[in-house]
C-alpha cells in the first residue's frame, strides 16, 4: 500500500514520471526536425516535395494508432495501475525508437525500409496513445491541494525539455557535420542518443509508487476491462469535448516545435541552424509558460485562462504569421514563434489539468488518453503535412495561421460547452475552475 508522500517525495515522483514522457516527445520531435532527410533516405523520389510529403505522412500515420493505444493501454492502466502502465509504454516506445534508428535506407533494402519505418512509427504511436494520459493522471493524483494545475503542467514541461535537448543536439550536429553527412547518416545520431537514455528512464520509473487515489478507487473491487470500455462509451460526449479542447494544444505544439525546422528551411529558406535555434528558444519559452499557465489557473481558475488564450489565437495567429512571411528572417521567425509559444504554453498549462478534472474517475486515464489521441490523430499529428500541402496548393506561406486559428476555435467551443461539467467537478473536488 502506498504511503502519503512528503513534498520532497512528490517532487521526485514528478521527475520520475515525467522523464518517460521526455522520450516519447523526443522521438517525435527528432523525426519532425529531420523529416526531409528521412524522406530522402526511406522515401526517395524525383520530386523533393513528394519525398517530404511521404516522410511527413509517415510522421502523421503514427498518430492514427494513438486512439487504439488509448483504448487498450488506457483500460490496462485504469485496471492494473498507473505505475505498471507507465513502465509498459516506456518499453514500447524504446522498441519503436530503436527500429527507426537502425533500419537501412531504401537504397540498401528497398521497399522493406519504408515498411519497417512505418511499423516503428505505428508502435510509437500505439504506446504514446496513453503516455500523456497516464502521466497527467498520475501527477493530478499526487498533487498537493490547490496546486494541481502546477503539478500537471510538468507533463508538458518534460516535453519541452525534449524539444530543447533535441534542438541543442541538432545545432551541435549542424556545426560538426556537412549537409551531405547529415542527410546520409547524421540524422540517425539523435535517435541513437534517445536509445542510450532508455536504461536511465527505466531506472527512474521503476521506483514509482502507485497513487493513493487509484488504490482507494480499487480497494474493494477493480473494474473489468469490459466495464471500463462500457463506461467510456457512456461518456462519449465528455471524450468528444476533450478532443476539441486538445486540438488547439496539439496543432500549436507540432507547428511551433516539430514543424519549425522544416518550415524555416524548406518554406522560408532560412539556414538550418537558424530554424533549430528558434526551436530551441521556443522550447525554453514553452518550459516557462506551461507551469505559469498551470499556476495561474490554480489561482484565477481554468475557464478564464482557456477562453483568453483561445481568443488570442483566433485573432492573432494569421496576422502574426503573415507578418513573418512578408520578409522572412531569423528575427521575425523568432518573434512570431515566441508569441505563439506564449499562447500555447498558457493554454496548455490550464487545459491538461482541466481535462483530468472533467473526466469520470473510473475512466480518467483511458478517457483522457482517448480524447488526446483523437485530437492528435485527427488534427495535431498531421499539422506538418497539412501545412506543407496547404502552402503548396494555395501558394500562401502564411496559410498555416488559419489552421492554427481553426484549432483555437474548436478549443473555445469545447471550453464553453464543458463549463457546466467543470463547475460540477469544482464543487465535488474543491478545485478552482471558473
Amino acid at each position: 500500500m502506498a504511503h502519503e508522500q512528503t513534498r520532497g517525495e512528490k517532487i521526485k515522483s514528478v521527475f520520475r514520471v515525467a522523464s518517460g514522457n521526455f522520450l516519447e516527445m523526443y522521438d517525435f520531435t527528432v523525426y519532425g526536425y529531420y523529416a526531409a532527410a528521412i524522406g530522402r533516405t526511406f522515401f526517395p523520389s524525383q520530386d523533393p516535395f513528394a519525398s517530404l510529403m511521404a516522410s511527413l505522412a509517415a510522421f502523421g500515420v503514427g498518430f492514427l494508432m494513438r486512439p487504439l493505444g488509448a483504448l487498450v493501454l488506457g483500460a490496462y492502466i485504469d485496471r492494473h495501475g498507473r505505475r505498471a502502465g507507465l513502465l509498459l509504454t516506456l518499453a514500447m516506445m524504446a522498441v519503436g525508437t530503436l527500429s527507426i534508428a537502425v533500419v537501412p535506407g531504401y537504397a540498401t533494402i528497398g521497399i522493406v525500409a519504408p515498411l519497417l519505418v512505418l511499423l516503428g512509427r505505428l508502435l510509437q504511436g500505439f504506446s504514446a496513445g496513453v503516455e500523456l494520459g497516464g502521466v497527467s493522471v498520475y501527477l493530478s493524483e499526487i498533487a498537493t491541494p490547490g496546486n494541481k494545475g502546477f503539478y500537471v503542467s510538468w507533463q508538458s514541461g518534460s516535453q519541452q525539455v525534449a524539444v530543447i535537448f533535441a534542438a541543442l543536439l541538432g545545432v551541435l550536429l549542424a556545426n560538426m557535420l556537412t549537409p551531405a553527412q547529415m542527410d546520409s547518416w547524421g540524422w540517425r545520431v539523435p535517435l541513437l542518443v534517445g536509445c542510450l537514455i532508455v536504461p536511465f528512464l527505466f531506472y527512474a520509473r521503476r521506483s514509482l509508487e502507485e497513487t493513493e487515489a487509484f488504490l482507494e478507487q480499487t480497494r474493494h473491487r477493480r473494474p473489468t476491462t469490459r466495464e471500463i470500455l462500457r463506461s467510456m462509451a457512456d461518456n462519449w460526449r465528455v471524450v468528444l469535448l476533450g478532443m476539441f479542447l486538445v486540438t488547439m494544444t496539439t496543432v500549436s505544439f507540432y507547428f511551433i516545435t516539430a514543424y519549425t525546422p522544416t518550415y524555416g528551411r524548406e518554406v522560408l529558406h532560412l539556414a538550418s541552424s537558424d530554424a533549430l535555434i528558434v526551436t530551441l528558444c521556443v522550447g525554453v519559452s514553452n518550459l516557462i509558460w506551461l507551469p505559469v499557465g498551470g499556476w495561474v489557473s490554480d489561482r484565477l481558475g481554468r475557464f478564464p485562462v482557456l477562453v483568453g488564450c483561445t481568443v488570442l489565437a483566433i485573432l492573432t495567429a494569421y496576422p502574426v504569421i503573415s507578418w513573418m512571411v512578408s520578409a522572412p528572417s531569423f528575427e521575425r521567425l523568432l518573434i512570431a514563434e515566441l508569441w505563439l509559444s506564449f499562447i500555447y504554453g498558457s493554454y496548455n498549462g490550464a487545459m491538461v489539468v482541466y481535462l483530468t478534472e472533467i473526466m469520470p474517475a473510473e475512466v480518467r486515464t483511458s478517457g483522457f488518453s482517448l480524447a488526446y489521441s483523437l485530437a492528435t490523430a485527427t488534427f495535431g499529428g498531421f499539422t506538418p503535412a497539412v501545412c506543407t500541402w496547404l502552402i503548396e496548393v494555395t501558394g500562401n506561406r502564411a496559410f498555416p495561421g488559419l489552421w492554427l486559428s481553426a484549432a483555437a476555435a474548436l478549443g473555445l467551443i469545447a471550453t464553453l460547452l464543458s463549463h457546466r461539467r467543470a463547475r460540477a467537478a469544482e464543487r465535488a473536488e474543491g478545485v478552482l475552475i471558473s
